[in-house]
């Protein structure tokens, strides 16, 4: 099924085998088709609170995490819109801090389908489609607005006046659709600046930093960068933090990852740098402290698939964001002998995401699971013996977690679709 989308509720399940035989999966970008079936449900991207509308190729959904923290500690109902699921579809439509229910779902679901006669919207243009209209009808003081690919030509590019947006860490992904060189993939993440509206980034290299400059300059988007107008570091194993309107000191992210730094920093950043909403720096800390964010460098829980081991578990799926998770995973085993459980998409670069972890897994276990681009494990095993790893195939992951001594740390990485069927199969659903 598009997107490996499946529900317990049969009025949800219907819906979505009418997606499936609508649109059987595949990327695929343009802001026509969205247009149009938005004008036909009376144009709810009108009537959005303010929005956070966040791009970037790894952390941008750790962003959108800190920044429904922040905004929640700070009493403000707000509205999340992220992707992909993990477990439920429900995961990406969040109504007023709460996720959506399964009645109110399918009617959105099937309110969206009988308007798109003609028009054969992409699995996430309809699923786009269902959360404005949940988030035009339902009050609240923001918006969290991920995107989904891209920027520029992504369906949630379709807001008018955001309230400010941001731009978090870049990499290789997609480049059939966005682009082979990064200056290019930032062009098409910028797209989504608009006139008059802050632009929020990190520190880039110069090639990308200046095609940043120039599509918001286009745009008419001041740029509000990392190292100007905005400063962030540690000392004395806190969070300090600097811009024009003064300095803070906070909690260090309690999500694990040096990576989690900047991400946090990009939230801080955006919701300083923005005048409707007041945050103050004690939601900023409840930020630092509370923020959870699934399958990012996750320690499981002692449950039905894992018992008592220790069992971390991120959906980092493209070369940049396995060379941050191998230098979090060698500071958090501590030179013990860490196994990676591996299973990736067949359209994803393996060899890419495998070359980093070679620094730190002493073994590789690749596995099969649910989707139909799931890549054979033992091609996957293959492409890691390749590379100078022991490796071995194994159909799923609970053969391949029986296969590791119980006192030995694993690292289960990979696809995201892995990294939901692992929480199902643990008992930790997202909520």
């Amino acid at each position: 099924m598009a997107d490996g989308a499946r529900s317990d509720h049969p009025g949800v399940q219907a819906q979505l085998d009418r997606l499936a035989a609508l649109s059987p999966g595949g990327d695929r970008l343009g802001l026509e088709r969205i247009s149009a079936l938005l004008d036909r449900l009376g144009r709810p991207q009108d009537r959005l609170p303010p929005v956070f509308h966040v791009a970037g190729t790894n952390g941008k959904g750790s962003t959108c995490a800190f920044l429904r923290t922040a905004l929640e500690a700070a009493g403000h109902r707000t509205h999340v819109f992220t992707s992909p699921h993990l477990v439920r579809f429900n995961e990406r439509i969040r109504l007023a801090g709460k996720l959506i229910e399964d009645a109110a779902l399918a009617a959105l679901l099937a309110e969206v389908l009988d308007a798109s006669q003609g028009i054969e919207p992409s699995f996430f243009e309809v699923t786009t489609a269902a959360a404005f209209l949940a988030f035009a009808r339902t009050q609240a003081d923001a918006l969290v607005l991920e995107v989904g690919m891209g920027g520029r030509l992504d369906a949630t590019n379709l807001i008018g006046h955001p309230l400010i947006t941001g731009i978090a860490a870049l990499g290789f992904d997609h480049q059939q659709w966005l682009g082979d060189k990064l200056a290019d993939i930032a062009g098409e993440k910028a797209g989504i600046a608009k006139k008059d509206v802050p632009l929020v980034t990190l520190a880039y290299d110069a090639p990308v930093r200046e095609r940043i400059a120039a599509v918001a300059r286009s745009a008419g988007a001041p740029v509000l960068a990392q190292g100007e107008a905005w400063h962030i570091g540690v000392e004395a194993e806190l969070l300090h933090y600097r811009d024009g309107a003064g300095s803070l000191t906070l909690p260090l992210p309690t999500m694990a990852g040096e990576h989690q730094l900047m991400n946090a920093g990009l939230a801080i950043a955006l919701l300083r740098h923005q005048r409707r909403l007041r945050i103050d720096d004690n939601a900023l800390a409840s930020a630092m402290r509370d923020t959870r964010w699934p399958a990012r460098l996750q320690l499981l829980a002692p449950g039905p698939l894992i018992g008592t081991r220790e069992v971390w578990l991120d959906g980092g799926h493209n070369p940049q964001a396995a060379q941050v998770l191998a230098t979090s995973m060698a500071g958090l085993t501590a030179g013990r002998p860490l196994h990676l459980i591996t299973g990736v998409l067949s359209t994803k670069d393996a060899a890419g995401l495998l070359s980093p972890l070679r620094e730190v897994a002493v073994a590789v276990h690749s596995v099969g699971f649910s989707h139909p681009l799931a890549q054979d494990p033992e091609v996957l095993a293959t492409i890691a013996r390749d590379l100078g790893l022991a490796a071995k195939a194994f159909p799923n992951v609970t053969a391949a977690i029986a296969s590791i001594p119980a006192d030995e740390p694993i690292l289960i990485a990979g696809s995201l679709y892995l990294a939901g069927e692992v929480l199902a199969l643990n008992g930790e659903l997202p909520d």
